[in-house]
């Protein structure tokens, strides 16, 4: 499974760290940035994770900032994408369950990094129910 990553520099370190982990866990990863701690424009490295899910090139997308609602507003501006901002593993899996998510932006300085860890895996782990569901997500496009 491919995943698209990209962070600013509040959720730098912990992106860094989850590229590793996603790679060990044979995930195959593309990472959209940022690169360093230096202060950059969220949206920037927030577009591009956000057209890879939606052009089909990833099949799932991780975001990070400071309160990960920066990349959450920037990355539903994409139609193909639903993206998730999760704060909790109960959140991660009915993101998944109920709105087919295929994104989910975690809020660096306000979440651990083993508890971004154990929401992504919640996330990725998740199948979507589709029935009563699959119409409501249908509806989500303009």
């Amino acid at each position: 499974m491919k995943i698209a990553i990209g962070s600013d520099h509040a959720g730098y370190a912990y992106k860094e760290k989850l590229v590793k982990y996603l790679t060990d866990k044979s995930f195959e990863i593309e990472d959209f940035g940022t690169f360093s701690t230096d202060s950059v424009d969220f949206p920037d490295f927030a577009h591009p994770t956000a057209e890879a899910v939606e052009t089909g090139k990833a099949e799932f997308g991780i975001l990070l900032c400071g309160s990960g609602q920066g990349v959450n507003i920037t990355a539903n501006k994409h139609q193909g994408v639903r993206s998730a901002l999760c704060w909790n593993t109960d959140i991660a899996r009915l993101s998944r369950q109920h709105n087919n998510a295929n994104i989910i932006a975690l809020p660096a300085r306000f979440v651990s990094y083993e508890y971004a860890v154990e929401m992504i895996n919640v996330f990725l782990e998740t199948k979507f129910e589709g029935g009563r569901h699959e119409n409501r997500v249908g509806k989500i496009p303009c």
